[in-house]
């Protein structure tokens, strides 16, 4: 006997969900009817905005979360944290189809998507990029299959797939390292361009690191978010673990963002008040502000100081890509750049669908483990009310 479909009740998230598509669709009707012209802000002195530094460089960032549990669990054999593995996977996954989603907005001609493929130039970062992000999705898709061939009890295929499992993981972590590093490694060719700030030698590795912290971040963040809608208890245990890797990585990040700051002469640009040292203090104050808070062992082992710090965590690093891509370069291209409003609306779109197919993926298939109702090391948590929006949606 099949069980009955679910009714659909209609809630606040749900009515803000269809806000954001509805626009969402009005805009992107605007953007592929008459062109990136009438639906962007764009320009030829100013040609990559919000579509490129938030749903790219942060959308693939955010989505960092995949290769380092994966490699955690299945390489390092770190058991104890493959109760947040099948959630990561499945944020990762989402955040990399949607980042192509996003592609194709922001491309002038998005049926040529597919060029890269057979017209090859290895020199060209770009191409590096592009054939990491096409490999690791494919990667992805393939780590989060055996969760739809468990729920359909296709044992053959499945068994194939855990044989494989570790070389396709290996696979996943060296594309992930590749177009990780490879997305700062774009900027190093406007070392005249990019304000000193944010331009750095070393970008690629500022890059891939923040991309690590932010894996961690996301992982506490949709924990927290997931054990409060689906009225799941928190693997605390688990989170207090990735709250000590996260000060270690701020840490050296911080660190090294010190010494090349200081190497290269600019700190002194803190002290000139202008737009651009405003934004630079913003970012460095959301990415110290979780560094020191971990650093407190109470804050660390709480539910709440971790969900506060993964948060900062996330906005901090969000807000250095978008100075990178957007902030450090309006200067040099002589204008100032504000996104129109269909650009906020398809991102927000982008966003809200994110959300939306989580929530339902996660009612029905199987990403989480069991509970056991006598675990001693899971404890209830109190997570904002967002949370609410990433399964109601999906009802």
């Amino acid at each position: 006997m099949t069980n009955p479909m679910p009714k659909f009740r209609f809630t606040l998230w749900k009515l803000v969900l269809l806000f954001f598509m509805a626009v969402g669709a009005y805009s992107t009707w605007i953007r592929f009817r008459y062109g990136l012209g009438a639906s962007t802000n764009l320009s030829d002195q100013f040609p990559w905005g919000l579509w490129v530094g938030f749903d790219v460089l942060c959308g693939v960032m955010l989505a960092a979360g995949g290769f380092t549990l994966t490699a955690a669990v299945h390489i390092f054999n770190i058991k104890r944290l493959h109760a947040i593995v099948r959630p990561t996977v499945l944020t990762a996954f989402l955040g990399y189809v949607l980042v192509s989603v996003a592609l194709m907005f922001d491309l002038g001609r998005p049926y040529r998507i597919w060029h890269p493929l057979i017209m090859r130039n290895p020199h060209s970062v770009m191409f590096e990029v592009a054939y990491c992000v096409m490999l690791y999705t494919a990667v992805l898709s393939l780590e989060f299959a055996p969760i739809v061939l468990e729920h359909f009890n296709l044992k053959k295929p499945l068994a194939i797939l855990e044989k494989i499992s570790i070389p396709i993981v290996i696979c996943g972590v060296i594309l992930s390292t590749l177009h990780q590093s490879s997305l700062g490694t774009v900027y190093l060719i406007m070392p005249n361009k990019l304000h000193p700030f944010w331009y750095s030698p070393i970008l690629p590795g500022f890059f891939f690191l923040s991309a690590i912290a932010v894996g961690l971040a996301m992982t506490i963040f949709e924990s927290s978010l997931s054990s409060k809608y689906f009225g799941r208890a928190l693997e605390l245990h688990i989170l207090r673990e990735l709250g000590r890797v996260l000060v270690v990585v701020l840490a050296v990040y911080s660190i090294l963002r010190f010494e090349d700051l200081y190497h290269r002469g600019v700190l002194k640009l803190m002290f000139i008040s202008g737009y651009e040292q405003r934004l630079f203090l913003v970012e460095a104050f959301l990415i110290l502000c979780p560094l020191f808070l971990l650093c407190i062992r109470k804050v660390r082992d709480s539910a709440q100081g971790l969900y506060l710090a993964a948060v900062m965590v996330v906005l901090g690093f969000i807000t250095n890509r978008l100075n990178v891509s957007i902030t450090g370069i309006e200067s040099s291209a002589g204008t100032h750049y504000i996104p129109k409003w269909t650009e906020l609306a398809i991102t927000g779109a982008i966003i809200a669908a994110g959300f939306a197919i989580f929530g339902m993926v996660a009612k029905y298939l199987p990403i989480f483990p069991e509970e056991h109702e006598s675990s001693t090391n899971a404890v209830p948590v109190d997570a904002p009310v967002v949370a609410s929006a990433m399964a109601n949606a999906g009802d």
